[in-house]
């Protein structure tokens, strides 16, 4: 029995399944009667009880210095508080309302009284506050959320969604591939799934297969077909093992292009760089010839960490990346908070449109303090290194003006406490058709630009990113989207402002062409795409990549542009 799917990410996994769940019912908010009432009592009694036990148990797989740990024991007390338990059963008589809405009520409550407090510590705890409800939330519907302390290797993992901070907990050295039912290609789950190398597919649905999948059913995921194969046959089995064989021995070959140059066979250079998320993936881009960084996302630092960094910590931790690239540059964009990555250690409010709301800049220009600290900590860096700044989510230049006023701060403070620090180059992500349109006012106080196509796609088609029903129907490869491209290359070019391009679109060797044609200097790409987009780049020569851009810019439907990219790659066998 197979199962299609969308790939999310390549390769071919084999293991056994595991289900689990994060998400929640809608909350009902109908009147209860009394006898309803003394139900939900017992219901949240018993979901607190559950609950810590479950905490307690998961404590036993951790070693007691370890943060999760602690985080535990925070989580244990907070559920133990007695004030607490009294505030949830009051609500419930008071209001006649379930337990899960009091939950949410009250949880969201001290949560925003938390994140007001002076005390950076105790602001930062709001975040937990809002995870360890849903926890009980997930208690109260007869289900505790999902414990990977004792995951057993070869594990295939089947979710209805993760978001990127519960991805950032899993034990990916247990687990060999994972099946989303929700979420899109350019989600930020999916981009953390390529840049671990874990094979995943997308749009799987539970209810095709629930009779079917059971935990402990031998799956095979085939991340080149798109297919989901259950109890496959011994021939199948054999069949794929040799496939995944294949590949690893095509990638192995790649290996020969690491140390060759960047350039097409007519000498046109383009420089490629990769996006990390922590430092491990640092390490990785050097074994595949990356020439620097060109993102790093510094708030996948932050998914699971007990508080934010403080200046120090931060400052050690780009200076081991400087020291890591030996030389290289190092591009850092500043913590983008919101939308779909949710930080425990930093206070957000709910909002209902996360995706247009306090995001990227705006929410460093609305908590100066954390934004502040974090220049100090790159400027300090930038004395042993090439360090370049990015700030993400930038729509106009009065955002730009306010940012660089509080540079300016974190420098004085930086001079007052005796404090060294370097030179930065500074850069944005052009992620909304505003920041396209709005770009000659910004190039002045620029040093370089880089271009977001995940964003930039969602803003201009208004086409929700995480939605696996839009994956295949609103892609980057939208005339739209080529047209801004275009448009923000060619703005730098006339002002002499170097112009990359960070979007998963161009870790696609087959879109190689197109992006070089169109004039980029840069590309920076998933480390485990950056040989083959090598490879696509050394095969051609730049006055052909030129004329196929022109030939995709007089396209207006997706599948000619499509088509036209493919044939192209055929041609130079990509």
């Amino acid at each position: 029995m197979s199962i299609n799917g969308i790939v999310v990410s390549a390769g071919i996994a084999f293991g056994k399944a595991l289900t689990i769940t994060t998400q929640l019912p809608p909350l009902d908010f109908k009147l209860l009667s009394i006898e309803q009432i003394d139900q939900q009592q017992q219901q949240l009694t018993q979901a607190i009880y559950h609950l810590i036990a479950h905490l307690q148990h998961c404590q036993h797989h951790l070693c007691p210095d370890c943060d999760n740990f602690q985080l535990i024991d925070s989580d244990i007390m907070l559920l133990e508080d007695e004030e607490l338990q009294q505030q949830l059963h009051q609500h419930i008589n008071q209001f006649r309302v379930c337990a899960a809405v009091a939950v949410d009520r009250i949880f969201n409550q001290h949560a925003a009284e938390m994140s007001s407090l002076d005390d950076p510590y105790l602001a930062n705890r709001s975040g937990d506050i809002i995870c360890l409800a849903k926890r009980l939330t997930s208690a109260l519907h007869g289900h505790l959320q999902w414990d990977l302390s004792t995951l057993a290797e070869d594990t295939i993992l089947l979710a209805d969604d993760l978001t990127p901070a519960e991805f950032a907990i899993l034990p990916l050295t247990h687990i060999t591939g994972l099946i989303l039912e929700s979420g899109g290609l350019t989600s930020h789950t999916a981009i953390l799934a390529r840049a671990a190398g874990i094979p995943a597919l997308l749009n799987y649905q539970f209810s095709q297969s629930e009779n079917l999948i059971t935990d402990g059913s031998q799956l095979i995921l085939d991340g080149m077909s798109g297919e989901l194969h259950i109890s496959p046959s011994s021939e199948l089995f054999d069949q794929l093992k040799q496939k995944q064989q294949q590949e690893l021995l095509r990638r192995q070959a790649l290996m020969i292009y690491k140390d060759k140059s960047s350039q097409t066979l007519d000498g046109h250079m383009i420089t490629l760089l990769a996006n990390v998320g922590n430092l491990s993936e640092i390490s990785h881009t050097t074994e595949v010839g990356a020439q620097g960084i060109g993102l790093f996302r510094t708030e996948f630092l932050l998914m699971n960490a007990k508080a934010l960094p403080d200046e120090q910590q931060q400052y050690k931790l780009y200076c081991d990346a400087l020291h890591s690239l030996q030389g290289d540059v190092l591009t850092i964009r500043t913590f983008d908070i919101g939308a779909d990555k949710e930080i425990p250690c930093l206070p957000q409010s709910n909002e209902d449109n996360p995706a247009l709301g306090i995001r990227g800049i705006r929410y460093s220009l609305a908590h100066p303090e954390t934004f502040i600290t974090q220049v100090k900590a790159i400027l300090r860096a930038a004395n042993h290194g090439q360090v370049r700044l990015m700030f993400p989510m930038v729509s106009q230049v009065e955002e730009l003006d306010a940012a660089f006023l509080l540079i300016e701060r974190a420098k004085a403070e930086l001079i007052e406490q005796e404090k060294g620090f370097g030179t930065l180059s500074y850069g944005i992500v052009v992620e909304t058709p505003a920041a396209v349109l709005n770009l000659p006012s910004m190039l002045p106080l620029l040093d370089f630009v880089s271009i977001g196509t995940n964003d930039l796609t969602q803003y201009t088609l208004a086409a929700d990113r995480t939605n696996p029903h839009l994956a295949k129907q609103y892609p980057p490869l939208s005339p739209a989207v080529i047209q801004l491209i275009s448009i923000t290359i060619n703005h730098c070019k006339k002002a002499n402002v170097k112009v990359s391009l960070c979007g998963e679109l161009g870790s696609d060797p087959r879109v190689l062409p197109l992006l070089v044609g169109l004039g980029l200097d840069e590309l920076s790409i998933n480390p485990a795409n950056l040989l083959d987009v090598k490879v696509a780049l050394i095969k051609g020569h730049y006055a052909e990549y030129v004329r196929h851009a022109q030939h995709i810019a007089l396209l207006t439907r997706i599948t000619d542009i499509r088509s036209a990219i493919n044939a192209f790659a055929l041609d130079y066998n990509q």
